[in-house]
C-alpha cells in the first residue's frame, strides 16, 4: 500500500471536546424522529426490548471498536481495520457497508429538514430546501475540519440541552399505565419488527472513529470522544422515551390527532399534551429540534466524506476521491461524490426505505469489525493497543451475536430491501474483483 503524500494526509486539528461533540451529534436527529415508528411496530413493551438489546449491542460495540481506532487511527475506520485483520475482500466489504450506512443515512435526515422548513416557508418545495442543505454542509466541510467540527459541538450542545429540557417538562406529567396501554400489540415478534428504529437511536456513533486520523492525541482523544459520546447518548435515549410515552401513551406520539398517518414529530406531539401548541416551550421544542437535525446531517457527511476518502486512498476507488484540499486539507472530491449520490437517493423520496438500508450497511459493518476484532487478537497479540475493551471476550462477543440476530431479523422483515441493500454489495464487489489492480 503507498506511503500518503501531503496531498493525501488529513490535518490534526480534534480534541475530545470536538469528537464528543461528533459522535453525539452524528446520532441525536435519532431522538427527534423516527425512533417512534418502531412504536407502530412493537408498542411500548415491543421498541423497549429492541432497544434493551440494541443498547447492550452499542456499548460493547463502541467499547470493542474504540481499542481498534485507538490501536488503527485511520480515517477508513472499519475498512481500515478489517482490510488488516481479514485481507482486502473483506476489507472491501466492511468499507463498502460503511459507506452504504454513511451515504444513505444523510438523504433521511435531508428530507426531514426539508418537511421542517416547509413549514416555516410553504412557498418553497421541500426537495429545494433538501438539496440546498447538501450543498451548504458539504461546503462547510470543505472548508476546514476545525470549523466543521467547531460548527458541529455547538449545534449538538443545543440538542442535548432541548432534550433535557423535554424529559424535564414530561417527566413530571408522566404515569405509569401510559406506558403500559396497548404495551405489546402485535406480540413478541413486534420486537423484531422495531429493531431497525432502535438501531435508528443510535446509527453511526462509529463515525468518530473515522475521523481519529485527525485527532490531537488519537490514542487519549478517541477513547474520552467516543466513551463520553455513548453513555451520552444511552441516556438521553432512556429519558426521551419514557418521557414521550410516558405523557398519553405510545399512540400519542406516532399518530397526530385525526390522523393514521405516523407522524416524523413524536416529541412535539407529547409536549403539546401538557403545555398546548401554543406555549414558548412547544415552539422552542421545534425551533431547537432543528438542531438536532443538523447535528446529525451535518455530521454523517464529514464522516462520509473521510470513509470514501479512505477507500480512494487505497485505490478501491477511481483515481482522484484519495486527493485532498490543497488549502484546507479536507478530503473534497470525496465530500462532492457523496452529495451527488445522496440527492440521487432523495430525489426517489423514499425516506423509511433509505433509513432501512443505511441500518443495513451499518449492521454489517458491526459483525465485521467484531470479526476483524477477534482475528487481530490472535494475529497481531502485540500489537500496540492503548485501549483494551473490558470485559474480553464478551464484549465483543455481545456486540456480534447481537448484531447478527439483528441483521437477520431485519432481513425478514424487510426482504424486498435486503435484496436491493445484497444487489448494492454484490454489484460492487464483483466490480472491484475486476477493477482491483492492488494484487
Amino acid at each position: 500500500m503507498p506511503e500518503p503524500s501531503s496531498n493525501t494526509t488529513l490535518k490534526k486539528t480534534l480534541g475530545p471536546l470536538m469528537l464528543w461533540g461528533l459522535g453525539v451529534g452524528y446520532v441525536i436527529s435519532g431522538m427527534y424522529f423516527g425512533w417512534n415508528l418502531g412504536l407502530a411496530e412493537g408498542g411500548t413493551l415491543g421498541l423497549a426490548i429492541a432497544t434493551f438489546f440494541i443498547i447492550i449491542m452499542y456499548i460493547t460495540f463502541t467499547f470493542s471498536y474504540t481499542e481498534l481506532a485507538c490501536a488503527i487511527p485511520k480515517a477508513g475506520g472499519a475498512f481500515d481495520y478489517a482490510d488488516r485483520a481479514l485481507g482486502k475482500n473483506l476489507g472491501f466489504l466492511a468499507g463498502m457497508a460503511q459507506n452504504v450506512e454513511f451515504i444513505f443515512a444523510p438523504p433521511a435526515i435531508a428530507a426531514a429538514i426539508g418537511a421542517y422548513f416547509h413549514i416555516f416557508l410553504p412557498e418553497i418545495d421541500t426537495i429545494y430546501i433538501a438539496i440546498a442543505a447538501y450543498l451548504l454542509f458539504t461546503g462547510l466541510n470543505i472548508v476546514g475540519v476545525r470549523a466543521a467540527a467547531i460548527f458541529e459541538l455547538v449545534i449538538t450542545i443545543l440538542a442535548v440541552i432541548e432534550l433535557l429540557i423535554f424529559a424535564g417538562v414530561c417527566l413530571p406529567s408522566m404515569e405509569w399505565k401510559n406506558l403500559e396501554m396497548n404495551a405489546l400489540p402485535n406480540g413478541f415478534q413486534g420486537a423484531f419488527a422495531a429493531i431497525p428504529f432502535a438501531i435508528w437511536f443510535f446509527l453511526a456513533i462509529e463515525g468518530v472513529a473515522n475521523v481519529a486520523e485527525e485527532a490531537r492525541n488519537p490514542q487519549r482523544s478517541v477513547l474520552i470522544g467516543f466513551g463520553s459520546a455513548i453513555m451520552t447518548l444511552v441516556v438521553l435515549c432512556l429519558l426521551t422515551f419514557v418521557s414521550a410515552v410516558g405523557v398519553d401513551g405510545w399512540e400519542s406520539v406516532v399518530y397526530p390527532p385525526g390522523s393514521s398517518e405516523p407522524s416524523d414529530s413524536p416529541l412535539p406531539l407529547a409536549l403539546a399534551k401538557i403545555v398546548g401548541d401554543g406555549h414558548f416551550l412547544y415552539h422552542l421544542l421545534i425551533t431547537v429540534g432543528l438542531f438536532g437535525l443538523v447535528a446529525s446531517f451535518h455530521g454523517i457527511i464529514l464522516a462520509a466524506g473521510r470513509s470514501t476518502f479512505e477507500f480512494g486512498r487505497v485505490g478501491y476507488l477511481p483515481k482522484g476521491m484519495d486527493k485532498v484540499h490543497p488549502k484546507t486539507s479536507t478530503p473534497a472530491n470525496a465530500l462532492l461524490v457523496n452529495m451527488v449520490i445522496g440527492i440521487i437517493a432523495l430525489l426517489s423520496g423514499k425516506t423509511g426505505e433509505i433509513i432501512t438500508i443505511a441500518c443495513f450497511g451499518a449492521l454489517t459493518l458491526y459483525i465485521i469489525s467484531m470479526i476483524a476484532f477477534f482475528q487481530l487478537r490472535k494475529k497481531e497479540p502485540d500489537m500496540e493497543r492503548p485501549f483494551r475493551v473490558p470485559l474480553y471476550p464478551l464484549f465483543p462477543a455481545l456486540a456480534l451475536i447481537i448484531a447478527t440476530i439483528a441483521l437477520i431479523a431485519m432481513t425478514i422483515y424487510n426482504l424486498k430491501l435486503a435484496g436491493i441493500y445484497a444487489l448494492i454489495m454484490i454489484g460492487t464487489y464483483l466490480w472491484f474483483q475486476f477493477t482491483n489492480k492492488n494484487g
